[in-house]
């Protein structure tokens, strides 16, 4: 899924193998991921979907450059799972990653420029999503 704020921007389900670079798009308002060669199309993730960043993640903190080496914004963590929280409420970002050590970060609130791979998409999806992302596609492509 791609977080509300991105129903404007061109986008493009992930698949595995996909080099994404998180990014803040144009007509937008959040921050998503990017594949990498294609800065203006939204990569969207589907709940379940696992990703390895090629550095420890890392989050916008106020405090990250001031002092470093208390390492804010740094979550500790190069894997995590896409999930959708907050769901119930319409005026809230919903796309977040969920890292091993229990920490959910908000999408939005990564630093930008970070890269990934996607390394698995989630086992199974249910009907609904099935015929949302086609008609999404369709949308888009006719």
């Amino acid at each position: 899924m791609c977080d509300y704020s991105l129903h404007n921007v061109v986008s493009r389900p992930a698949q595995v193998g996909d080099e994404l670079i998180t990014t803040n798009f144009v007509n937008s308002i959040t921050r998503g991921f990017c594949a990498v060669g294609e800065p203006n199309v939204a990569v969207c993730l589907l709940p379940g979907t696992e990703l390895a960043f090629k550095q420890e993640a890392e989050c916008d903190h106020p405090f990250a450059r001031l002092v470093p080496s208390l390492r804010f914004g740094k979550l500790g963590q190069t894997m995590a799972r896409f999930r959708q929280i907050n769901t119930t409420r319409q005026d809230t970002h919903h796309d977040a990653l969920e890292f091993a050590n229990g920490k959910i970060v908000l999408v939005t609130r990564l630093r930008l420029g970070q890269h990934a791979i996607v390394l698995q998409l989630p086992a199974h999806r249910n009907q609904d999503e099935t015929q949302r992302e086609e008609r999404t596609h369709l949308v888009l492509v006719g």
